[in-house]
């Protein structure tokens, strides 16, 4: 879409999943990417094929958003020519554990508010007075249906997410004179790494999850990124909310078999 051709995207958790999806249908609609995950290997790998495919710019980056320096670091030493970000995908995320609160592992929840909360406000807070000086940008924040309600088994998860329908909520009305726009899409049962994450690598209870139904896929997601990116700028997507057909909310989901 020419409304993406040589926009600067910048996203994060870029090494698999949404990310890496995300990044590959920005390819593909001619925008030049800033990509950064924790896992540099697969970040080069994800560079040197969408350089070979189609013929755009990326600049990969090894980023932990949990690390503030870092992050800091990284951004305030973007070469001149990759300043002017048009768009910033906050992607990067986590669950762990399916355990009841007062039974779960405490560092698990140290992790995803370090990720899912922390991180997402640390790259924002560097990137958004970039595009405050140019008046212009989009901030695009994936979120989840967990944002929106509560479930047993995850109630630090879901409390992140909530937080990341709060922050989207502030941001759009913090920037709202500033030309810049602000979406979140929260998406339900996606098939990714995270319940491989989630259940700490157990391949079995990850594969369990999605048994019996048909979930959205990360090219669903990454779809609508692109849809939320390419609206004319007078209109902003504000949520958007993606379920599998077999899925009516956190609780509620049809399964065969």
């Amino acid at each position: 879409m020419e409304r993406l051709k040589n926009k600067i995207v910048f996203i994060t958790g870029a090494s698999s999943g949404i990310g890496k999806s995300t990044a590959i249908e920005f390819a593909k609609n001619g925008a030049n990417l800033i990509i950064t995950a924790r896992r540099i290997e697969r970040i080069n790998e994800l560079a040197d094929f969408i350089r070979k495919e189609y013929a755009v710019k990326v600049l990969p980056f090894q980023l932990d958003v949990r690390n503030y320096k870092l992050v800091k670091n990284v951004i305030s030493n973007l070469p001149s020519e990759w300043q002017n970000i048009d768009i910033l995908v906050n992607n990067a995320g986590m669950g762990r554990g399916l355990n009841k609160l007062y039974e779960d592992d405490v560092n698990g929840w140290e992790e995803m508010i370090d990720t899912n909360i922390k991180g997402l406000l640390y790259v924002s807070r560097e990137i958004i007075p970039l595009m405050v000086k140019n008046q212009n940008g989009h901030v695009i924040n994936i979120g989840s249906i967990a944002g929106h309600e509560a479930y047993g088994g995850g109630a630090v998860y879901c409390a992140t997410k909530h937080s990341v329908t709060a922050i989207t909520r502030s941001m759009r009305i913090e920037l709202l004179d500033k030309g810049i726009r602000v979406s979140t899409i929260d998406p339900g049962m996606v098939e990714t790494e995270f319940s491989l994450v989630r259940f700490y690598g157990d391949s079995e209870k990850a594969k369990n999850v999605y048994k019996g139904l048909t979930p959205l896929s990360a090219d669903d997601i990454a779809e609508a990124v692109i849809f939320c990116a390419t609206r004319p700028k007078h209109a902003n997507i504000n949520e958007m909310i993606i379920m599998p057909s077999q899925q009516a909310n956190a609780f509620i989901n049809f399964r065969k078999g």
